[in-house]
């Protein structure tokens, strides 16, 4: 499919943590994401044991490029007529779906100790899934002239699960429900944007995209009714505490509510601590 097919899989250890650890400790992109979809094969096949035994580090491994800089340092992306907007909205998703690798593999190797095996058969295959998405828009960088990193990107992303790394309800209400929630907001207007430029192969990655991440917000909602309900609390109101406890962004329309609702994500949830338009 891609380059990373020749690359020797960034995945070393014989438990699952340290399976983990290897990989969120690899800097190179192609590789990362390689060493993501080894471990998803190897844990699906019963090579690794069901054992946390390395600590992750707060941060993963990062290439020397994209520059990172915070959000409010970022341009604004326009609409994606020309070929170099299409670039920059491109390596934006890029950028996404390589921090969503990080984020699915941390969000196992950190807090899995504690959680059944469904758990882990999640997460592996939702990372290799943020892998199979970052390889896909590599390569429709690479038809368009371009690559991961040749634009400045932002660590927002990493800056939310730094802020949710000790609790694993408000990472769950943050990430999946919060963050991956609302690329099921933006995404379809990003699709039509490209289709309307006459890139229909970048449409269809990031229609690929949506319908998987429709899932991985709901793997994120069941984890969260599993973590609610050991702390014996209801749904909607621990959310809403989570979030605004663990989440320093907004959450702000236009509203997938069609997408959301798919993905097991209720509108009481969140219309009551969103922004009015």
């Amino acid at each position: 499919m891609t380059g990373a097919d020749t690359l020797s899989p960034a995945v070393t250890g014989e438990t699952l943590g340290q399976a983990l650890v290897s990989v969120l400790a690899t800097a190179d992109p192609l590789a990362k994401s390689a060493g993501a979809l080894r471990l998803a094969e190897d844990w699906r096949k019963g090579r690794l044991e069901f054992r946390f035994d390395c600590r992750p580090p707060d941060r993963p491994a990062r290439p020397e490029r994209p520059e990172l800089r915070p959000p409010a340092e970022m341009p604004k992306r326009r609409r994606a007529g020309s070929r170099e907007r299409r670039i920059a909205l491109l390596h934006a998703v890029a950028h996404i779906e390589f921090n969503a690798i990080d984020l699915a593999l941390d969000i196992l190797a950190r807090f899995g100790g504690g959680m059944p095996r469904d758990f882990a058969d999640d997460w592996t295959r939702i990372a290799a899934e943020e892998a199979e998405h970052f390889l896909m828009v590599c390569e429709r960088l690479k038809s368009h002239g371009a690559n991961y990193g040749d634009l400045p990107a932002h660590d927002g992303l990493w800056l939310a699960a730094l802020a949710t790394r000790d609790d694993l309800a408000m990472r769950l209400a943050v990430v999946p429900m919060v963050l991956e929630a609302r690329g099921l907001d933006v995404t379809p207007a990003m699709r039509e944007r490209l289709a309307a430029a006459g890139d229909e192969e970048s449409a269809k990655v990031l229609e690929r995209i949506f319908e998987d991440e429709i899932e991985h917000v709901a793997a994120g909602r069941r984890w969260f009714a599993h973590c609610a309900a050991l702390a014996g609390r209801e749904e909607g109101e621990y959310f809403r505490q989570c979030v605004k406890n663990g989440f320093a962004g907004r959450l702000k329309p236009p509203f997938n509510h069609e997408a959301r609702r798919r993905a097991g994500l209720p509108e009481e949830f969140y219309l009551p601590i969103a922004e009015v338009e």
